[in-house]
């Protein structure tokens, strides 16, 4: 965690990098370093009974990967929620009526933010995408089984919700309240 007492040294677009002095356990004093990021916010957005999961490329990334509806909270006084809605809406182009925030993660480590997760149930089609010049985004609707499959593999991007939907897929009881969640 960055201190109060920490001072900015650099801000870029996405990244701020912070120093302090800290007290060592002999007395004498070291500089540290933290990174602050905007947050991320990520949808579950459920529309027809399937899962939208997203299939992308981006410049700056070797190969296509696919990922749930995402992106930073970087507008000025632009709430997780907030943005979360405006991500599902530009990459998907459908909208919901019906939100609840299904789970937030603040790692501890050197790059403070937060993870923000959003549940989209009963999503409707409203309108074309609206992608950034460097997106090209294919939108795929899952079900429930093909969504698991994904979250169990490698290559699942979403860590800090991977392991709600790991366990859902091998555990009765959990797949059920999963299911309670998603889809009532």
């Amino acid at each position: 965690m960055i201190p109060d007492s920490a001072k900015k040294i650099f801000q870029g677009q996405i990244f701020s990098v912070w120093q302090w002095e800290q007290k060592m356990y002999d007395g004498s004093t070291e500089i540290f370093e933290g990174i602050k990021r905007c947050d991320t916010a990520s949808i579950i957005a459920v529309a027809d009974g399937k899962i939208i999961y997203l299939n992308q490329e981006q410049p700056h990334k070797d190969k296509a990967f696919g990922s749930l509806p995402c992106g930073r909270v970087d507008r000025a006084g632009e709430s997780p929620f907030d943005a979360a809605r405006r991500e599902l809406l530009e990459e998907t182009g459908y909208t919901s009526d019906d939100w609840q925030e299904f789970a937030h993660n603040s790692p501890d480590g050197k790059i403070q933010r937060t993870f923000w997760t959003y549940l989209a149930r009963n999503a409707k089609k409203v309108a074309d995408q609206n992608l950034d010049p460097g997106e090209k985004i294919q939108v795929q609707l899952l079900s429930l089984d093909e969504f698991l499959d994904i979250a169990d593999s490698d290559d699942f991007p979403h860590l800090d919700i991977k392991a709600d939907f790991v366990r859902a897929k091998y555990d009765t009881e959990s797949r059920k309240k999963l299911e309670q969640k998603l889809f009532v």
